[in-house]
């Protein structure tokens, strides 16, 4: 028996009367008849007794009558559930961020609003490691990244630009440098650099005060940087979002002078992305994205 057979039975059955199931069902009453008799040769068994002036259910149609309407149940809730998966409302979305993205509070934004507008899907976080997130998304492991450009990605990989910040200094509270208001690219020359995850801050400050920036290890996340800025391993270039999610004893955060070093957030995903459930969130990530700003040519001056 297929689905339109159950429903014609369960009709019958509800009704025990088949006028009535054919009205409902929209068609007449011999073709239902007919459709009755096929499912009962089919079954090789009687389901109804029929009389001139009755019908009712026989034993075995009893029987089959709990089973045809969880079936039918069952076959409503798989097509509902294919549309909802098709529109985007169902489904999985993996994400992974760096801890930065969560600092400045635009994951917890992004996937808040996501889950407000489609609290069928179900989203996945797990902080990763910044170098590996590329790897992850081309491989399928992750579907959308949160992370900190500049990145290298794989040919199909793209990425949209979500929060622009400044980078603030990171330093002991008993340094010289603690004492300023701001500090200028070039006070740090002398200073030894603890390395985020992301060093573009710090080869930006380099360039900007002329000097070639003196390296110490990478420890890992910021949580981690921000500890070894405290034991006096030296200074760190962060985005200004840290200074308000981590405060560690003995460190203290000053602003650069130069406004124009900005750090950045993006969202990186699959160019060609299948799942409706990740498309849907995706665009939501397009729509809240910034413009990317104007190229300088060469020799021209900034503002």
């Amino acid at each position: 028996m297929d689905i339109r057979q159950f429903r014609y039975f369960i009709a019958v059955a509800e009704q025990l009367h088949f006028a009535k199931a054919a009205d409902l069902l929209g068609i007449t009453p011999p073709s239902l008849t007919k459709q009755i008799q096929e499912i009962e040769r089919e079954l090789g068994v009687r389901l109804f007794n029929r009389t001139k002036r009755s019908v009712g259910l026989t034993a075995a149609g009893a029987m089959l009558l709990d089973d045809a309407r969880r079936a039918v149940h069952q076959a409503e809730r798989a097509v509902e559930t294919a549309r909802l998966a098709g529109r985007g409302e169902l489904g999985r979305i993996e994400i992974g961020y760096v801890a930065s993205t969560a600092y400045s509070g635009v994951l917890q934004q992004q996937i808040t609003a996501f889950k407000t507008a489609h609290p069928g899907v179900d989203m996945r976080c797990r902080e990763v490691a910044m170098d590996l997130l590329p790897e992850m998304l081309d491989t399928r492991r992750l579907d959308v990244a949160f992370l900190r450009p500049p990145m290298d990605y794989p040919p199909g990989i793209v990425s949209a630009t979500l929060v622009r910040d400044p980078f603030i200094v990171a330093c002991h509270e008993n340094s010289a440098l603690s004492a300023k208001a701001e500090i200028a690219p070039a006070d740090l020359a002398n200073e030894t650099f603890v390395l985020p995850e992301q060093i573009a801050g710090v080869l930006e400050v380099g360039r900007l005060g002329q000097f070639v920036p003196k390296l110490a290890e990478q420890p890992g996340n910021l949580t981690s940087v921000v500890v070894h800025v405290s034991l006096g391993a030296g200074v760190s270039i962060l985005p200004s979002s840290v200074s308000k999610a981590l405060h560690i004893a003995g460190v203290v955060y000053r602003p650069l002078m130069d406004s124009q070093i900005l750090s950045e957030i993006a969202v990186a995903f699959r160019r060609s992305e299948a799942g409706p459930a990740t498309r849907a969130f995706i665009a939501q990530l397009r729509a809240a994205s910034l413009p990317t700003p104007p190229r300088h040519e060469a020799g021209e001056q900034h503002p």
